[in-house]
């Protein structure tokens, strides 16, 4: 029985030396971990709240509801962040050693993907200072169509052969752009002969352009005689038209042109070339 007792003995000697090891740590780390759990509590909340700020203030500045969402994120995990680190040092943790890693780790992460972060600053600085919105139609890095969507990392356009275009935006940041908007003018180049009436050349252009539902009245029509050819007379029409109708507009005004002139006997000439044969001595 005695040699029964004596492990018993030593094992309930361990639990109680166990036990006021706890109630030891409970006293020294417990007002720590409480005020620990409190400040994350609290980061949590004041994320919440600068995030709500964020987000009322972004959607005034019309941004897409995809990037609005990851900025307002980004700033959630950064105030979280920070109150974690402060009740990391509420706790007593070392931090030098964790933030040394931190930074290795992130310099290799940034090299790693230095395309896509650089997409990413590009992106936000479109995002920000708005140098074309979507519906506008623009020129850019030697392509050119509508544009459809802009997001952080790329923006695509909807060309007239109703394929889409993606264009990595640190493609775009930095170059120059042609930015059409949502409207672009018409070329449109007819010739008439020398002996032609000019006067109902221009009003029956003038008449062509009023009666197309495409052609726009403000900003009016450009139209003049441009250039005195070789063997005619020649009228350029720049009609202005809404993006979405420009593919159509240059086949509707030439053969409304060409139909309307012939009705009214005013004649396109043909090219005409005058050659002279001299004869040799």
């Amino acid at each position: 029985m005695a040699s029964i007792g004596e492990p018993m003995k030593e094992q309930l000697a361990a639990l109680d030396q166990a036990q006021s090891k706890m109630i030891d740590l409970g006293i020294e780390f417990g007002p720590k971990l409480l005020a620990a759990v409190i400040i994350l509590i609290a980061g949590y909340y004041a994320g919440r709240w600068v995030g709500n700020m964020l987000e009322k203030m972004l959607s005034r500045l019309e941004l897409d509801i995809s990037a609005r969402q990851l900025l307002v994120r980004i700033t959630r995990a950064l105030i979280l962040t920070l109150f974690l680190v402060m009740a990391l040092q509420n706790l007593g943790v070392d931090l030098l050693p964790l933030i040394a890693g931190l930074g290795v780790a992130g310099a290799g992460i940034a090299l790693a993907m230095q395309g896509v972060l650089s997409n990413l600053a590009a992106g936000l600085t479109i995002i920000f200072t708005k140098p074309f919105r979507v519906n506008e139609y623009i020129s850019i890095a030697g392509e050119e169509g509508q544009v459809e969507n802009i997001t952080l990392f790329n923006t695509t356009l909807s060309h007239l052969d109703l394929s889409r275009i993606v264009i990595p935006n640190r493609k775009i940041a930095g170059e120059i752009l042609h930015n059409y908007g949502t409207i672009r003018q018409a070329s449109v180049v007819v010739g008439v002969a020398y002996n032609a009436d000019l006067n109902l050349a221009l009003s029956t252009v003038d008449e062509i352009l009023r009666g197309n539902s495409r052609v726009l009245a403000d900003p009016a029509p450009f139209v003049q005689i441009s250039t005195l050819g070789d063997s005619s007379v020649n009228i350029s029409v720049r009609p202005w038209v809404n993006v979405t109708d420009y593919p159509a507009i240059i086949g509707d005004l030439n053969k409304s042109l060409l139909e309307t002139f012939r009705e009214r006997g005013i004649n396109i000439p043909f090219p005409q070339r005058e050659v002279r044969l001299l004869e040799k001595a």
